[in-house]
């Protein structure tokens, strides 16, 4: 059976902070705007259980935020679509096409916010402790251990600086990392010299331990061969992350890291086609700069639709 064929001025894909921000502003435009998340609208953002750097509040949970702010965009028209997997796009066509498991969909703009995945700890128990102990957010999370004891895990440049910012908060903070720092000097340095952390290398976390939250991790030092049990409150997780781009490949241009090549005009490649958020490559990526990427990929895409238009 033929699927039906709906248009729309603008398709979002993702439902973050960056896509919704986006659907406000193309809403309040008088935009038709569909945003598809075949997830849990809201991203990596809607677990965090506290955020303290984002304008306005002085403290706000994650879902309470992701809630407003898709309120703010269905006041407007914004349709947002969870669940109903995306299976092709083809942003080359004109319109463009983007394709669901229910629907065809045709729009003259398409904004990719499609954001990104931290790595997982590879661990059986990760499940268990996720939001009770473990966690991928530091800005978002650290400061629920006040003067516990944290451990991070990671050997690259977001580890190590993990590991500086959570110093701020907890008593004592261990970095765990398999093999040898791969971070730059300076930030190797800084970490180093700070009195709370104390470096773990050629180690590894091979099982979490607690009873209803972290309580320990169980670690095997490889250079001495000898596993042993370190008590800590939490672990924050920084081993890589994952963009969501699968969907774009051959189409867009993505860097070799697989994000999004886009300016900070959010423009890809593809006429109508604009980035915003983690998914686009750049050197700063916060709440508030997602946030800047919806509105300019939003007010960029309603200046192509008029131009095309006119």
């Amino acid at each position: 059976m033929a699927k039906d064929t709906q248009k729309r001025d603008v398709i979002i894909i993702g439902a973050g902070m960056a896509g919704l921000t986006a659907a406000l502003y193309t809403g309040r435009m008088n935009l038709s705007t569909l945003v598809l998340e075949n997830a849990l609208v809201g991203g990596q953002i809607a677990n965090a259980t506290g955020i303290e750097n984002y304008p306005g509040y002085e403290v706000i949970k994650g879902g309470e935020l992701i809630a407003t702010l898709q309120k703010q965009a269905e006041h407007f028209g914004a349709v947002v679509d969870e669940f109903d997997s995306i299976v092709r796009v083809d942003l080359t066509k004109e319109p463009k096409i983007v394709e669901t498991e229910g629907c065809l969909y045709e729009a003259d703009a398409v904004i990719l916010a499609t954001g990104m995945n931290r790595r997982k700890l590879p661990l059986p128990e990760e499940g268990t402790y996720a939001g009770r102990g473990v966690h991928y957010c530091e800005l978002c999370d650290g400061h629920l251990y006040h003067d516990k004891i944290i451990a991070v895990m990671g050997g690259g440049n977001a580890a190590v600086d993990a590991a500086n910012f959570l110093s701020k908060y907890g008593r004592h903070v261990y970095l765990i990392h398999r093999s040898e720092l791969r971070a730059d000097p300076v930030s190797q340095e800084r970490l180093r010299q700070n009195p709370k952390v104390e470096i773990l290398l050629q180690t590894e976390i091979r099982a979490l331990r607690g009873d209803g939250r972290l309580t320990a991790v169980t670690l095997y030092d490889k250079a001495r061969d000898k596993t042993t049990e370190l008590p800590v409150d939490g672990i924050f997780v920084n081993i890589g992350v994952i963009p969501n781009t699968a969907l774009f490949e051959g189409q867009v241009t993505l860097t070799p890291g697989g994000r999004i090549a886009a300016g900070e005009d959010c423009r890809t490649n593809l006429p109508g086609v604009f980035a915003a958020g983690d998914v686009r490559e750049k050197e700063i990526r916060q709440l508030t700069t997602a946030a800047a990427d919806g509105t300019t990929a939003a007010l960029l895409a309603d200046r192509y639709l008029a131009a095309k238009r006119s």
